[in-house]
């Protein structure tokens, strides 16, 4: 049993978070399934005897030139479509973080740490890997740095079905913070030329949505060309126009009225447009990015040694395998021993070292980074595709093999959260939990 004089590590959550985060968990496998298919498809098209075709669609133009949005599909994808994965992204992180379990600073504190610390190690790792390459590969060194989270719960959905609340809730908020920083660090690192001007034009349609958005205002009419306007002028600001959807999606209010009762008011917005927006980002932008983006001509396996043995692409292998694991890792151990937590009850340090592993699946926004780090048609390009592939690959493989390992731990406790005596729709446990 867990000694009453120290906290627990991974706290079981209320029942109302938990059976927030299985929806969304569910959406987001759906989507993850679909990415992976998405993702197979543009490896296999642009390694037949149509590549052609595949790289003609990439690189169809399309948009107002007169507005120099006269952009390819690829890019479009990049630019635009993954804006929405971002504001569904940005409105997660605010609805836990305002209304959520992770609103108490002592929960927030494991995976806000774990996710730094994913970010930071892998970081170390990549930079010291290719510190005397030169050549602009250190431009690289956030590649490995970014967990999708789709890719990630579609491996979860066949090897971890059982896994226990908290672990998933633990796994959702490292990925949606490790969105965070992600975007965060492609908007100061990844910002060639700043245009003044339309950045702060930018504030205007941004400031009108806010105010519409916290009036509880719905009509798409309205909301939907400031939310273009908003995308448009940060695109030709030069910083990255992905950041307009977190920027939009954090004036959005996650209560009805934050002056009167604050978490206990009523959902407000975030929730309305998070069930809109998150079938359209894990179903359709998310796949349509991955179809555009990570097709990769191999070219045997002499080509995918040539890939393997580049310097970034050992870099960003070793980043998403073991940096990633370590870092993890790490920073929950050092949480746990400066708060004095203890593991909760059934668990061990070994499903920690699982869920570290899968957040090693990068793709997603590390094909973007790579993109924005290298750009496309560079030598590097292809070498940072396979990369992000196989070292995506290999961590999809070691968590599954961790936390098969595990998994009959998982049933027990599964069952044991899935108890209802009282047939009155809540299981008992977390009436327990509510009364203690």
């Amino acid at each position: 049993m867990t000694d009453g004089s120290r906290t627990s590590l991974f706290r079981r959550g209320s029942w109302l978070e938990a059976r927030r985060i299985a929806a969304v968990l569910r959406q987001e496998t759906i989507g993850g399934a679909l990415l992976l298919a998405a993702a197979v498809a543009a490896l296999v098209w642009a390694n037949s005897p149509w590549a052609s075709g595949y790289e003609a669609l990439r690189d169809f133009k399309v948009g107002p030139a007169a507005w120099h949005l006269d952009l390819s599909l690829a890019t479009w994808a990049a630019d635009g479509l993954l804006a929405i994965f971002f504001f569904v992204a940005g409105l997660e992180l605010k609805r836990e973080f305002v209304a959520g379990d992770l609103r108490d600073p002592r929960r927030a504190a494991v995976p806000v740490a774990a996710a730094v610390g994913g970010v930071i190690v892998p970081a170390l790792i990549y930079t010291a890997l290719n510190l005397g390459t030169g050549d602009g590969a250190l431009r690289g060194w956030a590649i490995p740095t970014a967990t999708d989270i789709a890719f990630a719960l579609a491996v979860l959905a066949v090897v971890g079905r059982h896994l226990p609340a908290a672990l998933r809730t633990f796994l959702l908020t490292l990925a949606v913070v490790d969105d965070l920083i992600a975007i965060l660090i492609i908007a100061v690192f990844y910002t060639a030329q700043l245009s003044v001007l339309p950045l702060l034009g930018m504030l205007l349609p941004l400031a009108v949505f806010g105010v519409l958005v916290q009036r509880r205002v719905r009509s798409w009419w309205l909301l939907l060309p400031l939310a273009a306007a908003t995308w448009v002028l940060m695109h030709a600001s030069g910083v990255h126009a992905t950041v307009a959807g977190v920027l939009l999606a954090f004036t959005v209010p996650v209560v009805r009225s934050e002056k009167s009762g604050g978490p206990d008011a009523g959902p407000g917005l975030a929730e309305h447009f998070e069930h809109r927006f998150r079938p359209l980002s894990s179903g359709f932008a998310v796949p349509v990015f991955a179809l555009l983006s990570a097709g990769v001509t191999i070219g045997g396996f002499s080509g995918l040694g040539a890939s393997l043995t580049d310097s970034v692409a050992v870099g960003i292998m070793a980043g998403l395998v073991v940096g990633k694991t370590i870092g993890i890792t790490a920073a929950t151990w050092l949480v746990a021993r400066f708060t004095r937590a203890n593991l909760d009850e059934g668990l061990s340090w070994a499903d920690v070292i699982g869920l570290a592993m899968l957040g090693g699946l990068g793709f997603t926004v590390s094909l973007l980074i790579g993109e924005l780090a290298f750009g496309t048609g560079s030598p590097r390009e292809d070498h940072v595709k396979v990369a992000v592939l196989t070292g995506s690959l290999l961590a999809a493989l070691l968590a599954s093999i961790v936390l098969r390992l595990r998994n009959a731990v998982y049933r027990r406790i599964h069952a044991a959260e899935s108890v209802d005596a009282d047939r009155d729709g809540i299981p008992d446990v977390y009436e327990a939990d509510r009364d203690r």
